[in-house]
């Protein structure tokens, strides 16, 4: 019998149908080359095993070269010494694979997140999903959750602290717990490798955002009466209701003409909208509903409060946050410095209970069966409240003294 010739690289790349549909080249012990008409080109190699012929692709030439085969179907025989089907094999592999990815960080953080959304507001839905993506995905988002270590986790930190965003890094770890205690609950994991990392990140001082005291306010609220000369009056006006209403500066921004009752003097802002995800009801008093009915003409068609260039969509989250800035209060005063002026000031009054107070600012009920009944709790006072909160901006607006305010005499 003639010896069979093996296949050389210029008998690969020249190969050819020579007039069949499917050409096998045989390279000897198992493994051809498939050439088919349209030029494309297959390895093969056929085995038997308990006593039956299959084959098993080896990939496609000549991104796997004639050498490369050539060891893949060794490592193929290997198996077989040992009476592994290589077909059954890959398959298991193909399927603990699928698994894997399945499991994986970033498979079992987009499940969490999934379920978790309905439950916040749009920002912090958005900041959750973006950490996840930037900080988190890239570096582990791939591996098993099973299989992340604390050391590999805190490598991962590390990176977000080498930028200096140390309050970011004790964020992100938070959302990496919750992940895993979620894989834990599911059965995708079975610790929570996120509580070993205590101690080990850099400490991180909270920042209070900028307020005026309640001594300077006067002197920001005539600022803001001058603001028409040197911008637009849309912008003085939600100045000048942030300032009377004392809401965060997004619910402001997204507030819709829907959630406005004229009738009852009420802005009552869906839970949907709120950083605590309880519905808030916010008194109007007189002078907060002649700015809104002029932002209503401001407005026209759009169903937005503060309309942006495109009437579609709100303004932007820094248009009041510049034109502080541009009033000369950049680092002095922020759209939720309001809220710790008022809070301050109502509490000094000691004209009203700080159950009402703690309401009117929506610092939410935690828990959930009270919070689902809380909207209309303390609101004749809270009317009462915003109305003498009104006044009181009007009149130190006007330039009216300002008194120490002390609290009512026991």
């Amino acid at each position: 019998m003639a010896k069979m010739e093996l296949l050389t690289d210029l008998a690969c790349k020249n190969a050819a149908t020579e007039g069949v549909k499917i050409r096998k080249l045989h390279d000897g012990r198992g493994l051809y080359l498939w050439v088919y008409e349209d030029g494309r080109k297959y390895w093969r190699l056929r085995y038997k095993i308990h006593d039956k012929e299959k084959s098993i692709s080896l990939g496609v030439y000549p991104v796997v070269g004639l050498k490369q085969a050539r060891q893949l179907a060794q490592a193929e025989r290997v198996k077989l010494i040992s009476n592994i089907d290589p077909s059954i094999d890959r398959q298991i592999n193909k399927q603990k694979a699928k698994e894997a990815a399945a499991n994986s960080f970033e498979a079992i953080a987009r499940e969490w997140y999934t379920k978790q959304m309905h439950t916040w507001v749009i920002s912090h839905t958005k900041d959750v999903l973006r950490r996840l993506e930037l900080n988190v995905f890239p570096f582990i988002g791939m591996y098993p959750i099973s299989a992340i270590e604390a050391p590999q986790l805190l490598n991962m930190i590390r990176i977000i602290e080498q930028r200096g965003s140390y309050d970011l890094a004790h964020r992100v770890l938070g959302v990496c717990g919750q992940v895993f205690r979620y894989g834990i609950s599911t059965g995708r994991c079975s610790r929570d490798p996120s509580g070993d990392l205590r101690g080990a990140l850099t400490p991180h001082k909270k920042k209070n955002q900028a307020a005026v005291k309640p001594e300077e306010l006067p002197e920001l609220l005539r600022a803001i009466a001058t603001y028409e000369c040197i911008g637009d009056r849309q912008t003085q006006l939600a100045l000048k209701l942030l300032a009377l209403t004392f809401v965060r500066t997004n619910e402001l921004i997204g507030a819709s003409w829907e959630e406005i009752d004229t009738d009852n003097a009420l802005w009552i802002i869906p839970s949907t909208r709120m950083k605590m995800k309880n519905e808030h009801v916010v008194p109007l008093t007189s002078q907060a509903m002649n700015i809104l009915a002029e932002l209503k003409n401001i407005a026209g068609n759009s169903r937005y409060l503060l309309p942006g260039r495109n009437p579609n969509k709100p303004i932007s989250n820094n248009t009041l946050l510049f034109a502080l800035y541009r009033l000369g209060y950049k680092g002095k005063m922020t759209g939720h410095g309001f809220r710790a002026v008022a809070s301050t000031a109502l509490n000094e009054s000691g004209l009203f209970s700080p159950d009402a107070i703690e309401r009117q600012l929506a610092h939410g009920e935690r828990n959930e069966v009270r919070g689902a009944y809380n909207r209309a709790e303390y609101l004749p006072e809270r009317k009462r409240m915003m109305m003498w909160w009104s006044n009181h901006i009007e009149a130190l607006e006007k330039g009216a003294e300002v008194i120490p305010l002390f609290s009512k005499s026991v």
